[in-house]
């Protein structure tokens, strides 16, 4: 593995035909999610043996496929995802790019994918958004959301970890994950599909994952709602996490609990950085596992009174409406509640600027 060789350089090979600055405001009026590029892209690429060379900033483009590349028959692949934010002294930050690093090195060992050195994964973002810097949205809930990823893409078809692997950054304007903006979420409890196995994949961040999770995410769409929840493999009944984001329950107290990552749910960066927000406004946070007997019984009564899923591009979604196989119930009856808006608040004023970096989370660009 290269976790621990020195950074790559990356060399510049900027565009000679970049989006004009009328097209790329008519695209930042209203960016959407995931469907609008910047200008370039970060490759590196990898080989046993030679290790990471070939870096180089490049006109955002297709990759060219061989019909035998390793990823497209079994799926060797891994991302990240962070943000760039305009700051109000006009610079531009991005949101503890070194955590997202440090997981992709995790997601990539248990993948059997080369390490790339956490100096070079934050570089990578920093020359792509420093390139591009025109493209990061003003504006309150915009930003530049940056997608590292790595894939097999060696041609071979012998089952085997792939010797040639591709790096990859691209960068996405974006606005609200949700089309109508922060508003509780209908949710689908799945029992007939579960997102991961102990020993499994569950706590990598690899394509796998995601594809399997799809079915259900259709599941939950032909009963009426907008995400699903998935439990646990084993016993089907603990809460694991939603399609693509964590989950945290508030109690009637004001303690929040969220089921531990112990494998087989990722450990989200956004997670993690609530965590410690809840903990700085001194509420007590218990990682635990938590039914979903539980969750009904306590929105039902009280005892739960908020229910959220978090994620790098939603940030806090607040649940409403949970639906399983034979009822349903409202777990925001009166729309967003306090610790969930306090909470989203508190992370957005750090990333944006406005309110103090007590935790030196932010990561100036330019």
């Amino acid at each position: 593995m290269d976790a621990d060789s020195a950074p790559i350089a990356i060399e510049l090979k900027p565009t000679s035909r970049p989006t004009s600055a009328r097209d790329r405001a008519e695209v930042l009026r209203a960016p959407g999610f995931g469907t609008y590029f910047t200008d370039h892209m970060v490759v590196i690429e990898w080989e046993q043996g030679r290790g990471w060379y070939d870096g180089e900033l490049r006109p955002y483009g297709s990759f060219t496929f061989d019909p035998a590349a390793a990823v497209v028959h079994y799926a060797q692949s891994i991302f990240e995802g962070y943000k760039a934010y305009r700051q109000p002294d006009g610079s531009i930050r991005t949101f503890r790019p070194d955590a997202n690093g440090r997981r992709m090195q995790r997601s990539a060992y248990r993948m059997a994918l080369p390490e790339l050195p956490v100096e070079t994964f934050v570089e990578a973002g920093d020359v792509l958004v420093r390139t591009d810097r025109e493209w990061v949205p003003e504006g309150a809930g915009r930003t530049l959301y940056i997608r590292p990823y790595m894939f097999a893409s060696e041609t071979f078809l012998g089952v085997r970890p792939s010797q040639h692997v591709t790096f990859c950054c691209i960068a996405s304007p974006a606005g609200s994950y949700f089309k109508d903006g922060v508003k509780p979420v209908s949710i689908w409890v799945t029992r007939e599909f579960t997102r991961a196995a102990p020993g499994g994949t569950g706590a990598a961040k690899c394509a796998g994952n995601y594809a399997a999770s799809l079915v259900a995410q259709r599941e939950a769409l032909r009963h009426g709602c907008e995400q699903v929840v998935f439990l646990d493999a084993v016993e089907r009944r603990w809460v694991e996490e939603l399609g693509g984001m964590n989950i945290f329950f508030v109690l009637a107290d004001g303690t929040l609990v969220t089921p531990p990552t112990s494998g087989t749910i990722l450990e989200g960066i956004t997670r993690d950085s609530l965590i410690q927000l809840a903990k700085d406004d001194g509420r007590t946070v218990d990682e635990r596992p938590v039914s979903l007997d539980e969750w009904r019984d306590g929105a039902a009564s009280g005892a739960i009174s908020e229910v959220f899923a978090c994620g790098t591009a939603a940030v806090l979604t607040p649940i409403g409406r949970l639906c399983w196989d034979g009822g349903e119930l409202d777990c925001a009856p009166s729309g967003e509640g306090p610790v969930t808006r306090g909470l989203r608040e508190a992370l957005v004023g750090i990333q944006t600027g406005t309110a103090p970096d007590t935790h030196g989370w932010l990561h100036q660009v330019c």
